[in-house]
């Protein structure tokens, strides 16, 4: 049997996609303030967000392209929760409640598992 190969920068890709996806996303809530029916046209945050999302798509597909599973990927980019709450907490002052924190500890130990689950396995 031949190893599978290695997940390691596939992962790394996809947690950096899930931190530029969930600015994105923050941008989208930050443009969402404006719109208008021109005022789409001028707004900034709606265009650069769409723009972070392009960057998510083309790591997504260089991981791929290095070998990465789909199901080992996207459970990393499953951190865009947690990169999407942070932002929350520290550009617009949201609180983070215990409730949340668990959340974030459950959604890490899951990413966790599904990568080092696979790190022994051979195809």
């Amino acid at each position: 049997m031949e190893a599978s190969p290695s997940q390691t920068w596939p992962i790394i890709l996809n947690l950096i996609a899930a931190a530029i996806g969930a600015l994105g996303q923050y941008l989208y809530k930050l443009g969402s303030a404006r719109l208008g029916a021109v005022a789409i046209l001028k707004n900034w945050p709606i265009f650069v967000g769409a723009a972070l999302f392009c960057v998510v798509m083309v790591l997504f597909v260089i991981g791929f392209r290095l070998g990465g599973k789909l199901s080992v990927c996207y459970p990393a980019y499953a951190t865009t929760f947690i990169w999407g709450m942070l932002l929350a907490s520290w550009l617009d002052g949201e609180k983070i409640n215990t409730f949340q924190v668990s959340g974030v500890l459950a959604i890490c130990f899951g990413v966790a598992l599904i990568a080092f689950g696979h790190a022994g396995s051979v195809t």
